[in-house]
């Protein structure tokens, strides 16, 4: 059963439908919308400021999602997949969004709607991501523009992709 703490008088709440591993940690001021996965060893810790994350968001094996005491918080969108060892620290993530294996993105950074973190990337503080984009390298800089349609069908794919392998572990945990 997944860890989920509260502390100083905040629990995490969640929405209908959602996984959580059995080695998921959710500590604190967290609010997870519809649909949403949070796989193994993944972390969402709330406990200095809040987050809030949206629907059909896939928080992937290993990532870790946390915020600044008092003054950032982490807010993540609709459609959102967060890949396996992953680090959203303190930031905006808009709607449609895939950050990549082991991308960092940092304090006060904003990730705008239909965009492409590359795996490995540093996304640093207060970088404004735009729409539309891909984002890559350390720091993370746009290599490209790409076509918001094809972004957003790419990320729903994700998306679906991580609701049905989550329907497979739910499945097994009521046989």
């Amino acid at each position: 059963m997944a860890i989920i703490k509260t502390i100083r008088g905040f629990t995490p709440k969640f929405g209908k439908g959602c996984y959580l591993a059995d080695n998921a940690t959710i500590i604190g001021d967290v609010i997870i919308g519809d649909n949403c996965s949070i796989w193994f060893n993944a972390v969402i810790r709330g406990d200095v400021h809040y987050i809030r994350i949206g629907n059909k968001v896939n928080i992937q094996d290993g990532a870790v999602i946390h915020c600044t005491y008092e003054t950032a918080p982490t807010s993540i969108g609709d459609n959102v997949s967060i890949a396996h060892n992953a680090i959203v620290h303190g930031c905006k993530i808009g709607n449609n969004v895939l950050v990549g294996m082991n991308a960092v993105i940092m304090d006060n950074a904003e990730i705008k709607d239909n965009t492409i973190i590359a795996a490995g990337s540093v996304v640093l503080e207060n970088t404004i991501v735009e729409s539309g984009s891909v984002y890559a390298g350390t720091p993370a800089k746009k290599i490209k523009s790409i076509n918001q349609d094809l972004t957003k069908n790419l990320l729903e794919r994700i998306s679906n992709n991580y609701l049905k392998y989550s329907s497979w572990y739910i499945d097994e945990d009521n046989k």
